[in-house]
């Protein structure tokens, strides 16, 4: 009945009923100030509260109006019986359209959101009808078993698949036919990228007192030659390492940096020692942080980003010419990785003064010197992306992505064996839920087996960059399933804000491979934010998804521990990432441990195909400005207190207050506009738009990706982002010229007005606009 009052409703009126997302035509004036004052007033005060009014105002609708008037005039009596024996004939079809099942979807957001009922997809789709969650859930977790991940795993479990080698070319076929066997259509993407690997004939050199060693384990993209200067150890290299150093005046110009593996990638490592003009550094896995064999080779990659360094901004399509040039995150010192052995042998000779926070191991001195010689040689590969896709029925031409890398350095069991397999069980469930069982995906589901991820996510970035424009505003979300397995009581996600509150639903419905216990209550409950959630890290393939390409991205793995005591796998970038390790990291439960990890991902997966409106947390990034806002502000009242002339002449905050104003409105705005209209597909799609702008919209349009790839002004790197405004204000309060405040005032005004652009988009139709600046 709800539905046919709906449908009357809209012919008896002419339209659907329509909502005003910022109606101040009552006091235009007054509200917006009202609003600015209000959040300005919050500011001063660091509250939390929300700061932004109801500004709305519903007014008649039209059915009122035409009744009023057909009782003012007794001329239209006719008129109105007319009109009530259309309605008799319009119930009477609609009557029996319900009763043949082919209803609209829900017309209020308070049907559409629960997705608890069952509804049908209207039938000019050709979809049969919503399957309820329950069953959805059901059914995934009925096809998903430890025995068929230990079929999966053992025929993709392989010693050498290095990317573009026959090994990885090998688990290629394999994917595709896994596609094949079941019925998934399936595509190609092949690239002709630039990596370095060791010389065949000339490996990498060590030479500290006299005593020269050679070593197999290397650094991609290192810089090449030899450099010799004294070692200084630095403990993890993180920045604040390099900061204790400082203070105690140590001169890094022309050392030789010896670091711990851990905490942070490698290449930030390098890219901090290269900040102290450091020539060369050494990196090594601690016995204490890695209980392993001395003697344990490393490899990995430090290009301070993500894809082919040598074809920045751009794909590396074998058709397409581009000229000389490189990454800027490309090192220009030396960096070597060397074994826990040959650490210990220079560490136990080093002089210089003990740092008692480090375990009281000595700096060195200048007469400790090392050599460090690197051999890599440059050179081309061809590597291949695949593609599976589960098509959806309605808006089929919207789709979520599921990424695995394929490759690894060597046997790569965790890093890449368990993600690839995860990734075709997940394909084969669904794909038979689809067959099988009549689940019918309102948006599309693509599988994409990516190859170069060890190198830095090259597959996915050259993939992203070279067709950018195609998966603008389709491409609604990424889940990746590298490393997804380390472990088994402990359990980490990072990603997007706005894939918070969907995280936090799937916690509450996936149980603990441990226990039948659900993550959410396993994992702290209503702390599960603090025990579970970590920032993205960089070397992850979900991070160019989100920072370069805008698109909301997840990333997670089970590890060993939990909460903040959880520990990492310690064999990624190893040989000796094998099947037996892990066992031991999960007590010989690995398979078991991969169903949860698949019914995490395939959840969170479903829920962005299956409901009408897609679950993207607006309320976190509200919260997230707000803070950044009121930080800035702080740092902005105690500069004008303590130094006012450090701050540039008529500089207000009033833009950046009124921008946050903005995109706060327009956010209640849009929760409204699902509590007002009628949610057709047609509109649906309208709703879920505005949402997925958001991501998009904070990508800064005034950073080059070429120099600056990962241009989210929140999660980027680089001048464009709010934590580079905010350490440029810190810096205020020294030294100031003109050219520094001149900076400092552009990089205000083109964040602030990032945030309004995103504001604007969100709030729909450029006529709903009815925001000052």
């Amino acid at each position: 009945m709800d539905q046919a009052r709906s449908t009357i409703s809209k012919i008896f009126n002419g339209e659907p009923h329509s909502y005003t997302r910022f109606n101040l035509t009552q006091n235009m004036e007054g509200d917006n100030s009202q609003v600015e004052m209000k959040l300005s007033s919050d500011m001063e005060e660091g509250a939390a509260e929300n700061g932004v009014g109801n500004h709305l105002n519903h007014s008649p609708t039209r059915r009122s109006m035409v009744v009023q008037k057909l009782e003012r005039t007794p001329k239209n009596i006719c008129f109105l019986a007319g009109t009530t024996l259309l309605i008799f004939i319009i119930g009477y079809l609609i009557g029996y359209l319900v009763h043949r099942k082919k209803d609209l979807a829900p017309t209020t957001a308070a049907a559409v959101l629960p997705f608890d009922d069952k509804y049908e997809i209207p039938s000019e789709t050709g979809a049969a009808p919503l399957m309820n969650w329950a069953d959805v859930k059901r059914l995934l977790a009925e096809k998903l078993g430890p025995s068929k991940f230990e079929e999966t795993f053992r025929d993709l479990e392989r010693n050498d698949h290095r990317a573009g080698s026959p090994g990885d070319d090998s688990l290629g076929n394999k994917v595709v036919n896994r596609f094949k066997l079941n019925g998934i259509k399936y595509w190609t993407d092949d690239h002709f990228i630039k990596v370095q690997e060791a010389a065949a004939t000339a490996l990498n050199k060590v030479t500290f007192k006299g005593r020269k060693e050679a070593v197999t384990g290397f650094l991609s993209y290192s810089a090449t030659g030899t450099a010799t200067g004294p070692v200084l150890y630095a403990y993890y290299g993180q920045e604040n390492d390099f900061m204790l150093l400082s203070k105690m005046n140590i001169n890094m110009t022309g050392r030789v940096i010896l670091v711990r593996a851990g905490n942070i990638s490698l290449a930030e490592k390098v890219a901090n020692a290269a900040k102290m003009n450091a020539a060369a550094v050494l990196i090594y896995p601690d016995q204490a942080d890695y209980p392993m064999a001395d003697d344990t080779e490393l490899y990995g990659h430090v290009h301070m980003g993500s894809g082919d360094p040598y074809t920045p901004g751009f794909p590396s399509f074998n058709h397409t010419q581009f000229p000389q040039v490189q990454s800027s995150g490309l090192p220009s010192i030396l960096a070597q990785t060397i074994t826990a052995r040959m650490a210990t042998n220079i560490m136990r000779q080093l002089g210089g003064q003990p740092v008692n926070e480090w375990g009281g191991i000595r700096l060195g001195n200048e007469s400790d010197v090392v050599t460090v010689e690197v051999n890599n040689v440059l050179t081309e590969k061809k590597i291949t992306n695949i593609f599976g896709v589960i098509e959806g029925f309605v808006d089929s031409d919207r789709y979520v992505v599921i990424g695995a890398k394929r490759d690894a350095w060597g046997p790569g069991f965790a890093s890449s064996t368990v993600g690839t397999g995860v990734l075709l069980e997940l394909a084969r469930s669904i794909s038979e839920m689809v067959k099988n069982d009549r689940f019918k995906p309102r948006r599309s589901i693509v599988f994409a087996s990516w190859s170069g991820g060890e190198y830095g996510s090259v597959g996915a970035t050259e993939w992203l960059e070279g067709y950018l424009s195609s998966l603008s505003m389709k491409a609604f979300s990424y889940i990746n399933l590298d490393g997804a397995v380390t472990g088994l009581n402990g359990f980490k996600v990072s990603g997007s804000p706005l894939m918070h509150r969907l995280v936090e639903n799937t916690l509450k419905e996936v149980n603990s491979p441990v226990d039948a216990t659900s993550l959410y209550l396993k994992h702290g409950g209503s702390a599960w934010e603090k025990n579970v959630w970590e920032s993205l890290k960089t070397d992850s393939a979900a991070y160019p998804f989100l920072a370069f390409s805008g698109i909301p991205s997840v990333s997670f793995r089970f590890t060993s521990n939990s909460g903040s005591q959880s520990t990492d796998y310690l064999y990624f970038g190893t040989m000796l990432d094998t099947r037996d390790k892990l066992n031991l990291a999960t007590s010989t439960q690995t398979e078991k441990v991969a169903v949860a990890a698949a019914q995490f991902a395939g959840q969170i997966a479903l829920r962005l195909v299956h409901d009408y409106v897609l679950q993207m947390d607006l309320q976190k990034y509200d919260s997230i400005i707000r803070g950044h806002v009121v930080d800035i502000n702080k740092k902005v009242s105690i500069l004008r207190r303590v130094q006012p002339n450090s701050l540039p002449q008529g500089f207000t905050m009033q833009w950046l207050f009124s921008a946050y104003g903005s995109f706060s409105r327009a956010f209640h705005g849009l929760k409204e506009d699902l509590d007002n209209s009628v949610l057709d597909i047609e509109m649906c799609r309208i709703i879920n738009d505005r949402i997925m702008t958001v991501e998009r919209n904070f990508l800064s349009p005034y950073a080059s990706p070429n120099t600056n790839p990962f241009r989210h002004v929140f999660l980027g790197s680089g001048p464009h982002t709010i934590k580079a405004l905010i350490d440029h204000l810190g810096q205020l309060n020294t030294k100031h010229p003109e050219a520094d405040v001149i900076e400092f005032r552009n990089q205000f005004a083109l964040a602030t007005w990032t945030i309004q652009a995103c504001a604007n988009s969100l709030a729909g139709d450029i006529w709903s606009l009815n925001n000052q600046i």
